[in-house]
Parts: C-alpha cells; sequence; structure tokens
C-alpha cells in the first residue's frame, strides 16, 4: 500500500492514498445502518415517524439531546429546515440513550443478517481487533461526532466492535471533511455542487436528498461562478477542479492518524479481511448504489 509514515510535517501522498482507500473499504460497514430496514424497525417501535427522523436521530443520538442548530452545523450539508423537521421532536419520542442502543441492536441484526455465517467468524475477530486499534488513535480534538462516539462504551461482540471502529473512524474522518470544507470556504449547498461536478452522486441526487431547492442550489453555483470555479457553463474550471481535490486531499491528511499508529502490515491486513466483509454489505443490498454518500462497490 506504500508508505504509512510521516516525512517532517507532510504527510506522504501514498500515506493520503491508504487513509482514502480504507475510508472506502470501511465505510460500507459504518453506512449500514442508514439503510438496513433493522433500523427503522427500530427507531418506529420506539414512535419515531419516518425515515429521515430515524437516521437524524440515530447518527446524533451520540452527542445528546442537542438542537437541530447543532445537528445542522455538524452534519455540514443538509438544509437547516430539514434537519428541523426531525430535531428535536426525536427526543420527544425517545432519548438519546435510547437510540444509542437501539441503532447498535439494529447493526447487530443487520449485519448477522449480511455477514450470515461469516459474521462469527475468525476474519470478523481479527478485524474488528484491527479496527478498534485503529480507531482509537482516531482524532477526536475539534471533531464532536468522532468525539462522542469514541466516548461510547465498547460492545462484546466482534461484529459490533467492527461496526463501532467503522463509526468512530468514519465520523472523525467526517468531522475533519467539514473543516477541510470550511478552510476553503465551501458552504454546505456549494460543497454538494463541487461534488456532483467531479465525479460525485448527481446534482439533482443531492439537491432532492439535502433538500436545497432549485434557487439555493442555482445561488450556489453563482457564488461558484464568482470565485472562477465554474464557467458559464456550469463546468468547474482548472482552479475550481483544483480547489475540491485539494479539500479531499486535505481530508485525506487528517484522516491518516489511525493508520500511521496501525502500521503498515496490520492496515494492509485490515483492508483484506474487511474489503469482503464489506463487499458482502453491498451484494447484499445493504448499501444501495447509486446513493446520496457517494459510495460505491469495494473492489
Amino acid at each position: 500500500m506504500g508508505r504509512l509514515h510521516r516525512e517532517g510535517t507532510v504527510l506522504t501522498t501514498d500515506l493520503a492514498a491508504v487513509s482514502r482507500l480504507l475510508w472506502r473499504t470501511l465505510e460500507p460497514l459504518h453506512a449500514v445502518i442508514y439503510f438496513a430496514p433493522e433500523t427503522r424497525a427500530a427507531t418506529d417501535a420506539l414512535g419515531l415517524r419516518g425515515g429521515w427522523m430515524s437516521y437524524f436521530a440515530c447518527r446524533a443520538a451520540p452527542l445528546g439531546a442537542v438542537p437541530p442548530a447543532v445537528v445542522t452545523a455538524t452534519f455540514y450539508g443538509f438544509h437547516p429546515t430539514m434537519v428541523a423537521r426531525a430535531i428535536p421532536a426525536a427526543w420527544s419520542y425517545a432519548s438519546p440513550e435510547q437510540l444509542v442502543a437501539a441503532r447498535q441492536d439494529a447493526a447487530d441484526a443487520a449485519l448477522r443478517r449480511l455477514l450470515g455465517e461469516h459474521g462469527d467468524g475468525p476474519a470478523v475477530a481479527e478485524a474488528a481487533e484491527l479496527a478498534r486499534t485503529a480507531a482509537l488513535a482516531a482524532p477526536t480534538a475539534g471533531r464532536p461526532l468522532g468525539a462522542a462516539n469514541a466516548a461510547l462504551d465498547w460492545p462484546a461482540q466482534p461484529h459490533l466492535v467492527l461496526w463501532q471502529a467503522c463509526t468512530v473512524l468514519r465520523e472523525s474522518r467526517g468531522d475533519g471533511h467539514v473543516v477541510a470544507l470550511v478552510d476553503a470556504d465551501i458552504g454546505p449547498c456549494e460543497s454538494h455542487v463541487t461534488l456532483s461536478l467531479t465525479g460525485g452522486p448527481s446534482g439533482e441526487m443531492l439537491r432532492a436528498a439535502r433538500k436545497w431547492d432549485e434557487q439555493e442550489w442555482a445561488a450556489a453555483v453563482d457564488r461558484l461562478t464568482g470565485r472562477g470555479w465554474l464557467d458559464p457553463g456550469g463546468a468547474l474550471t482548472e482552479s475550481g477542479r483544483a480547489a475540491r481535490a485539494a479539500v479531499e486531499a486535505r481530508t485525506d491528511e487528517l484522516s491518516a492518524a489511525p493508520w500511521v499508529a496501525l502500521g503498515e502490515r496490520s492496515t494492509e491486513r485490515l483492508r483484506s479481511l474487511a474489503g469482503p466483509l464489506s463487499a458482502a454489505v453491498v451484494g447484499g443490498g445493504g448499501l444501495p448504489v447509486p446513493n446520496p454518500m457517494g459510495l460505491r462497490p469495494v473492489r
């Protein structure tokens, strides 16, 4: 996979590539919770209303009963009115502690279903311990979602240890991505516009999934055009493409610490173990493709 170390204070290109590769490999093992019918069944049983309320409440639950402004800020890409339809109403149906337990139960059932007999096998147990070691090294300072998930108690079953470790790694990385976007002065709607133009989900899918209306999307396009990042036809200019690439590179750099701590051999071992597990999740329908998260099948 290349070198896993720092040269002075600059991360090697290889290390940034490793960071991105491990994100893509592990993401389905975390993201299954957002698409599994077991999650919706668990939150319906608690009285929550609808899939988006389930999503916002389950993902935000480690933060506690926070107001909608906090969820909007930390999740970053969602329209504030979309969040406000779910939060704080969700907390009137179930406490954050109940929702943390419910999502873990849902992850348990979903992974057992999707992984089948392999869910209790040695590959999952080994991957879980490697992923936990990496997760314990994930940065949390200035990363609220990463820190909140890292503060949760670890479950006992290996497949749930793996799920929680992947969740900590993903949320720490996501917090770092927000840092990179803010530093580049790319707002929430603008982040979707630029993502859609660099091979991500279509603008139509992102706009609909995050509830930005046509006027707000057009205004984001106008702002990016004014910065010279889009041409009059709406395509990324060279400077716009470079700016978005810099955000992705910075996200990879800010997410590299777990893999430095784990070391090259163990990182490659985790990738080789987790790859088939993630493929089983995707292949079993646990992660629809395409999806507004921009996730693709693991190769």
